[in-house]
């Protein structure tokens, strides 16, 4: 049976749509929006219906109808914490994006949208995988202060798929098998996946972590309280210099490891010298990650942009292949783990979750700790 899909991923300053055929590529499209444009818009939800009607009108001028959909599915937003999995979009799941639930960011405006378009027609609508994806064990939340616990905020939707992907290669599910994945982005996200839940995470977006091209990383605490009230920065200065411009950024001025890349092959010694550091973290992670599988790894598995950098690559593999067998996977695909993901609903292959059902809340053992 043919499923034809309408997929949506907003990002900050362009929106990605496209429409698959079952697993064939109908179209695929990266929409900009010129800055002027987006600057319109005191808050991010507030460029709904100006996002929504440049897709409807891309999948039109396409000679498709919307009509001829069998389901809409979007880029999961900061929602409230919940377990992987494909979800239909709800009432809850909405309100929660509208009033920044778990912060603003343009990947919120993705299942209003998908919302907007499949009910007028009562299609299905899906997110699947949202960066809140949280099934880390309990205990790897805890930290040395009962007032902070950790945070799983990855790169879910990437490194599920590339964990599917990675356990069919061995020969085998998903759900048995034990990988590390590392996602190597402008952010980087390392996650111990144990019998298809990712049991233990790094804050890939504003916490803790390897160095990234864009992030800071897990810093010396008290030289970093030091930092804060020396007076320097303001408190969103100090925000900025942990993810935006830390990292790469920070040391190098460039956030396009290309670049960085090219100053390398050129001679640049400091440019080197930084570039093993990161690689140095990230293996330190994956060595981290390979605890909370005690050890009974069956692959480490690299996937992200800088996977396409073989040297990156092989400083890495040099330190933890005594762990488990390195997979590559370069880049990702988060179109396809979209449509992907709500093909195996519309397949029966697995159910559709309610928002309101999966919603992590504390219980009694995490009230007591924290508070």
């Amino acid at each position: 049976m043919n499923f034809k899909i309408l997929v949506i991923n907003p990002g900050s300053t362009s929106t990605k749509t496209a429409v698959f055929n079952n697993e064939d590529v109908l179209f695929s499209v990266n929409i900009s929006h010129p800055i002027e444009e987006i600057s319109k818009y005191d808050r991010i939800i507030d460029q709904y219906n100006f996002r929504k009607d440049i897709i409807v009108e891309e999948v039109y001028s396409r000679g498709i109808k919307l009509e001829e959909l069998s389901a809409v599915v979007a880029r999961g937003g900061l929602l409230r914490p919940i377990p992987s999995g494909t979800y239909s979009v709800t009432q809850m799941m909405l309100e929660d994006l509208r009033v920044a639930v778990n912060g603003e960011h343009a990947s919120n405006l993705g299942a209003l949208i998908a919302d907007a378009i499949a009910r007028p027609l009562n299609l299905p609508a899906f997110i699947v995988d949202p960066v809140v994806v949280d099934e880390m064990d309990p205990i790897a939340k805890v930290t040395g202060l009962p007032l902070i616990r950790r945070k799983s905020i990855l790169h879910a939707l990437n490194q599920k798929r590339i964990a599917r992907i990675a356990a069919q290669e061995l020969g085998k599910k998903y759900e048995d098998v034990n990988l590390i994945v590392a996602h190597l982005g402008g952010g980087i996200s390392i996650g111990a996946h144990k019998k298809g839940k990712i049991v233990e995470v790094n804050n890939a977006l504003n916490g803790d972590g390897p160095i990234a091209p864009e992030r800071a990383g897990s810093l010396p605490a008290w030289q970093l309280v030091e930092l804060c009230f020396s007076g320097k920065y303001t408190k969103d200065e100090i925000r900025k210099l942990l993810t935006g411009k830390g990292g790469i950024v920070a040391y190098l001025g460039t956030n396009d490891m290309r670049k960085a890349e090219e100053m390398i092959e050129n001679g640049d010694e400091k440019a080197k010298f930084i570039m093993e550091a990161m690689a140095y973290t990230v293996a330190k992670w994956i060595g981290m990650s390979a605890v909370a599988l005690k050890g009974a790894v069956d692959a480490i598995v690299l996937t992200g942009g800088l996977a396409y950098y073989k040297e990156f690559v092989s400083w890495i593999e040099a330190k933890v292949n005594f762990i488990a067998p390195i997979m590559v996977y370069p880049g990702g695909d988060e179109m396809r783990a979209l449509a992907e993901g709500a093909l195996r609903v519309l397949r029966g292959e697995e159910e559709a979750k309610i928002y309101e059902n999966e919603v992590i809340k504390d219980n009694g053992f995490f009230k007591e700790v924290w508070l």
